[in-house]
């Protein structure tokens, strides 16, 4: 199967035209304050309403409840909700929508948590993502990554090092990045195309 791709940290209609138009499965919306690719749920809501049908909309919390969690995703008219912190069972059982769980792996024996379940498994960092730290691969040989969405330290450059495991998607930031924040359209097309064909 052909791996999916996220584009995350969408700050404006440009970059998600091109993610889309480059054939991107997903694009991820960053609603944590303290990121530089923090976005307004009414602008995120702006660009989601101009998205084809068939992309994912994924909205990105930390440490947040779930009724903030609901509210948001409801107003900026998001398809998924991605948990970049430790919820407890009452948080993932109070939304009103889908999520996917981030494990921020600090050892091997983390990315085998949740083993039923589709998540994201990022390089741990203090500061929540996007900081380009990447996960040792090694740590995956021999492991059914076929519910595994890697995250943390990719781009166009290094995917191909990571393609052979089998991961069920990607998701990038930082490296398809001209500046925090702002998307290099070239890098988007790069990266996309290494990653599916």
């Amino acid at each position: 199967m052909t791996p999916k791709v996220k584009i995350c940290g969408i700050t404006n209609i440009k970059d998600a035209k091109a993610a889309v138009l480059y054939g991107a499965d997903a694009l991820g919306f960053v609603f944590y304050k303290k990121s530089p690719r923090y976005i307004e749920p009414q602008i995120a809501r702006e660009i989601a309403e101009l998205l084809p049908p068939f992309v994912q909309k994924v909205g990105l919390f930390v440490n947040e409840n779930a009724s903030r969690i609901n509210l948001t995703c409801k107003d900026a008219k998001m398809s998924l909700a991605q948990i970049h912190f430790d919820g407890d069972e009452q948080l993932y059982e109070s939304l009103d929508l889908p999520h996917i769980k981030v494990i921020r792996a600090t050892c091997q024996q983390d990315i085998t948590k949740y083993a039923n379940e589709y998540k994201i498994v990022d390089a741990f960092v203090e500061g929540f993502g996007g900081q380009g730290k990447r996960i040792d691969a090694q740590w995956f040989g021999g492991v059914d990554c076929s519910r595994i969405i890697l995250a943390g330290g990719l781009n166009a450059q290094n995917i191909d090092e990571v393609k052979k495991y089998n991961f069920y998607g990607f998701d990038v930031s930082s490296g398809v990045e001209k500046s925090k924040g702002v998307k290099d359209t070239s890098k988007i097309k790069e990266f996309i195309n290494k990653v599916k064909n």
